[in-house]
């Protein structure tokens, strides 16, 4: 539901991954975003309209997002989808971030575009490991992207993970993603993705800039 930028880029995107879309808004000149090449439905309406959800096929529907410009709508239309039509995957665009946790915690998936904005700037501009790409909902587990720093070049994954008190869930290398092994080397350019709990997180970045331990 919505045809705004953010609706009809995710329509467009689903599309070209080859699956079937169905795309709702009340105003039937917003379809014109989607461009001529778009070939699911385009239903004029409301998104919470039982009726409206009906049409554009939610029966036969995987998973349904409401992307509209409308907190309101956007929560109102994800609880049909889910308690009306039964949809597990529902996922509701919020403005106002204290809702957005509220809604999140009765179950709707959401996507707070204020705090997801701020979070992603805030990564750009704060020293690195001031703040996680993800941190779980009790705080306990952050995912880091950590660029390789030079000491660590040469120097196995397994013995990295073992110092830093961190596990790498991948390691981004040469444009690729890759899964470490135990023999996995390190390299200039890597880019690791770790899961550390926040209480060592502190303490990771350390080892990460001091490099290993001479243990000879």
């Amino acid at each position: 539901m919505g045809c705004g930028r953010v609706g009809s880029t995710l329509a467009r995107s689903l599309e070209d991954r080859n699956h079937t879309v169905s795309i709702i808004d009340n105003n039937p000149d917003a379809f014109r975003r989607l461009g001529p090449s778009f070939n699911g439905d385009k239903i004029t309406g409301y998104g919470f309209d039982q009726a409206v959800l009906t049409k554009a096929g939610i029966g036969r529907a995987d998973a349904f997002a409401a992307v509209s410009s409308g907190d309101n709508s956007n929560i109102i239309a994800a609880r049909v989808a889910r308690e009306s039509f039964g949809i597990q995957q529902v996922v509701a665009r919020i403005y106002d971030p204290g809702r957005a946790e509220v809604y999140q915690r009765l179950g709707i998936t959401t996507v707070a575009t204020v705090k997801w904005t701020a979070d992603q700037v805030l990564r750009r501009i704060l020293p690195a490991g001031a703040e996680p790409d993800f941190r779980d909902p009790s705080g306990t587990i952050r995912v880091d992207q950590i660029p390789i720093s030079d000491p660590w070049i040469g120097h196995r994954s397994i013995d990295f993970q073992s110092q830093a008190k961190v596990r790498i869930a991948w390691i981004d290398r040469l444009g690729e993603g890759m899964l470490p092994g135990k023999d996995t080397v390190l390299q200039e350019g890597d880019l690791l993705h770790v899961v550390i709990r926040e209480e060592n997180a502190a303490g990771a970045y350390v080892v990460i800039e001091n490099g290993p331990e001479d243990n000879s």
